[in-house]
């Protein structure tokens, strides 16, 4: 059954708290929501609430993790990406340390509360610091890997949690590796790369160009930095065009990503971006926003569509 992303993170982090005693965890008066709570309740000794205090707290796991601790920082995407942004770079990523950063709430998904509460910029911010490692889940099997993976790898990793419920997309033994992408769907006509829930409203935009008569081929590149090139390079050469869909910004994040690799190695196919366009967005529930900023199956669509035109 699917579960909340922000569920399987908070309970592999505890789960991980049972086998690493160095791990500690911080939060910034939200836990009930990034469900850093779990944690807190199995390893209160080894949890922080920091309060409204992001820059602090990401200041403190800094320094605790000179010691040989493992600390996870955790709070709303759009706080701890903006708030907590200059002791991430001029403390953690300058230094190369060992602090994992747990964004919840990525995209629209807090999307009652709006504009400033909504996160359409954090990939572009945190994909832009020197050693820092960008993942974006798509489901409880590869959350439980991202979390996990943070744990066991040293250095600044950032791992971009919704709010809600994804699909299974994933069996138990799927395998994931830092840098890489996977084809969850085959097709020949054009490729579209996503990440979190945009893979799942890929998949459904394809099952709809496949009443067309157009194969969709759909990658989550759950790994934006490090970016799978060589899987990128592939999927240009073998369908002949690339969408990009993202619950983020169209600049800075997935779609500059990909774009840049294409550009770095010369493939001139078209190119679509499926995402938020460089607008402030609204406060209203969830589904709505999605339809409203073509983030929903129609937009995916609508996307391959116009890159067909072009191909």
């Amino acid at each position: 059954m699917a579960k909340a992303v922000r569920e399987v993170y908070g309970t592999v982090l505890a789960e991980l708290g049972n086998e690493n005693k160095d791990i500690v965890v911080f939060d910034a008066d939200l836990s009930g929501s990034t469900k850093s709570a779990i944690f807190g309740k199995a390893h209160p000794e080894r949890f922080f609430n920091m309060g409204i205090a992001e820059q602090n707290m990401v200041a403190t796991a800094a320094g605790i993790s000179t010691v040989g601790k493992i600390p996870f920082v955790n709070t709303f995407t759009v706080f701890l990406t903006s708030l907590g942004l200059i002791s991430a770079r001029d403390q953690i990523c300058y230094s190369n340390l060992n602090v994992k950063f747990g964004g919840a709430y990525c995209g629209m998904s807090d999307a009652l509360d709006g504009a400033s509460h909504h996160a359409a910029e954090d990939m572009a911010i945190m994909r832009a610091l020197p050693n820092m490692k960008v993942i974006v889940p798509s489901d409880e099997t590869s959350t439980r890997w991202a979390t996990k993976f943070a744990a066991e790898t040293y250095g600044p990793v950032y791992l971009r949690l919704s709010r809600d419920v994804y699909p299974d997309l994933y069996g138990a033994d799927a395998g994931f590796e830092l840098g890489k992408g996977a084809i969850v769907r085959d097709g020949s006509d054009v490729t579209v790369i996503a990440c979190g829930l945009l893979v799942h409203k890929a998949l459904e935009a394809a099952k709809v160009m496949e009443e067309k008569g157009v194969s969709v081929r759909v990658v989550d590149m759950y790994s934006v930095k490090p970016i799978d090139r060589e899987l990128i390079v592939r999927c240009a050469k073998e369908t002949g065009a690339i969408v990009t869909a993202e619950e983020h910004n169209i600049f800075g994040g997935l779609g500059s990503a990909v774009a840049e690799v294409l550009a770095y190695e010369g493939c001139g196919v078209p190119t679509e971006f499926v995402g938020i366009q460089d607008v402030f967005t609204e406060s209203a529930p969830y589904k709505e926003l999605l339809e409203k900023y073509g983030l929903d199956a129609e937009g995916v669509a609508a996307g391959i569509e116009r890159v067909l035109k072009r191909k």
